[in-house]
């Protein structure tokens, strides 16, 4: 009998313990998604990046073999003979989703989105799953990528190359004309993707309805394929916006770089339609994952089957009050207006009317970057709180296995629950929330480390224009200076408190985010036009000085 107290005892305190543990975690995810950086604080980003892969996950990967193609088709679904195409940027190597396009006697659309099933070649428990989960995702440096997965299985084995009999795990769906999901299949395939579209490829397609000035030759069918997939992608978007999804969209930076990868100009690139299609139909597969998983099943009195199953969701909590109420006090200055509510939805649907309001303003982007760091950031959780951006109640990353650990397990979590597999995967809860915390975090330095990238090739760059003036925009203000962004590059720097107003006593307005001289009270605030010179760059430490030259 005191045996089996103690025993009792012990197995409560080890319980207590793990609710424990998961509690911590938990604690330091909801951390993760509230931490964004303040417009007036520059910190020093910490992390490592990656060398190369080690003996043991080159080991591994040598001993992959490319899979009898012909044994594997008696175990998936073979869509090989279905129109199948990529659509990737120029530069891609590494094509891990293709869409294929067939329509049915019904009239309606038959749309494979189709992924490369990579957890079928990286099993757990080996040198290279280790390595993936320590890196957690790929690195897009400006000038190269620090691959999550060597290139013999990211630009070879398991990338949906055209003309290749390639493993996927896929996401079939049956769509009527009006973008309405009539029913879905998950399951596991074998495709052979036809085409290897780029973007601008894809849009000169849809912009010409023909293939022939792309291809050298008419297909009919993929030109159809593409016009009849951008107008149920414009349909989902357009949903998705109606029911408060938030349309954060900017133009991207890019850098031409010579041989020596030396930045020689700065460009912006604007997404296409093709963009637009390809993130629709992504959207589309991972909530279609995610709610088939976390829906709770209900039998005919209504009452839950089962017990939800542990699994990785794509979480977006809802703004901080407090900032949104800083940002909407904020916004006024520049005769904008944010209201607020109670109603989640209707706070979405202002969000989006302020975002449309600031549209051709010279203060646009730093409206759009105040109104995304009143966000919290999304991350990994166990805890299905649903994706506040998005406008989605379920939401995992499904379709990235390449570049992100997530979708590997979210993979192998598919393939227990839905496809009766018997591999081993994360499935504690605990476990996966601690694999939830840890991509977190790898994704949090990706995005340092690619921030980084960016601003030392904007010092490169700026440095071979030292002396020269620019026009820019005022894009923060501390008590030690005046940020600036240069209007046509986008590339930031410093003004130096001691520059400006040199007979004359600045004074910092932390709530109004405002430089005053104190005799003249010559203001100097957030968005305010001036023009500006570079006086000094060090490259290494990715900074730039400015002087005031004049305020237009």
């Amino acid at each position: 009998m005191q045996l089996t107290y103690r025993m009792k005892t012990k197995d409560l305190i080890a319980k207590r313990l793990r609710r424990e543990k998961a509690t911590q975690r938990k604690n330091k995810n909801q951390q993760l998604a509230k931490k964004s950086s303040d417009i007036i604080e520059k910190k020093e980003p910490e992390y490592t990046l990656p060398a190369g892969f080690s003996d043991d996950v080159m080991a591994d990967v040598q001993r992959l073999q490319p899979d009898a193609i012909s044994m594997e088709v008696l175990r998936r679904r073979d869509m090989r003979d279905v129109l199948t195409f990529t659509i990737d940027p120029d530069e891609a190597k590494d094509f891990d989703d293709a869409l294929s396009f067939q329509i049915l006697d019904t009239g309606n659309y038959q749309i494979g989105i189709h992924i490369a099933d990579v957890t079928h070649y990286v099993q757990e428990q080996t040198a290279l799953d280790d390595e993936a989960y320590h890196r957690g995702t790929s690195i897009y440096l400006v000038d190269r990528v620090i691959p999550m997965l060597p290139e013999r299985l990211s630009n070879e084995l398991c990338s949906l190359r055209p003309h290749e009999d390639k493993l996927c795990m896929s996401v079939v769906v049956e769509m009527d004309p009006n973008a309405k999901v009539i029913r879905h299949k998950i399951c596991r395939t074998v495709i052979r993707s036809d085409y290897r579209l780029t973007y601008r490829q894809a849009q000169n397609i849809l912009d010409s309805t023909t293939t022939q000035a792309v291809l050298g030759s008419n297909d009919k069918n993929l030109s159809e394929a593409l016009h009849v997939l951008d107008t149920l992608a414009k349909q989902l978007r357009a949903n998705r916006f109606r029911q408060g999804a938030i349309n954060f969209e900017s133009p991207e930076v890019h850098f031409r770089l010579d041989d020596q990868g030396e930045p020689t100009d700065i460009f912006f690139h604007n997404s296409l339609d093709t963009n637009h299609l390809i993130e629709e139909f992504m959207l589309l597969a991972n909530r279609i994952v995610a709610a088939e998983i976390g829906k709770k099943k209900k039998d005919k009195e209504g009452d839950t089957k089962e017990p939800s199953k542990p699994f990785v969701y794509r979480v977006h909590d809802n703004p901080d009050p407090e900032k949104i109420g800083r940002l909407s006090t904020f916004i006024k200055r520049f005769g904008l207006h944010l209201k607020t509510s109670s109603n989640s939805k209707t706070t979405h649907k202002h969000i989006n009317a302020l975002l449309d309001d600031c549209q051709g303003r010279a203060c646009q982007s730093l409206v759009e970057t105040l109104t995304i760091r009143a966000m919290a950031k999304a991350v990994y959780s166990t805890d299905n709180i649903g994706h506040y951006g998005l406008a989605f109640p379920y939401y995992t990353h499904f379709t990235s296995p390449i570049r992100r650990y997530p979708d590997m397990m979210v993979h192998r979590l598919v393939s227990r629950y839905l496809l009766q597999s018997k591999a081993p995967c994360r499935h504690e809860r605990e476990e996966l929330e601690e694999a939830c915390v840890h991509c977190s975090e790898c994704e949090l330095a990706a995005q340092m480390a690619e921030r980084d990238s960016v601003k030392e090739m904007h010092a490169r760059w700026i440095n071979n224009h030292l002396g020269e003036e620019f026009d820019a925009i005022i894009s923060g203000v501390t008590e030690f200076g005046l940020f600036v962004q240069l209007t046509d590059t986008m590339t930031e720097g410093l003004v130096p408190i001691r520059t400006i107003e040199r007979n004359d006593y600045m004074q910092f307005d932390e709530e109004n985010y405002c430089l005053i001289a104190a005799r003249s009270g010559k203001t100097y605030t957030l968005s305010d036009p001036v023009r500006v010179k570079v006086t000094k760059v060090d490259v290494e430490r990715k900074l730039i000085d400015f002087v005031l030259i004049e305020n237009p």
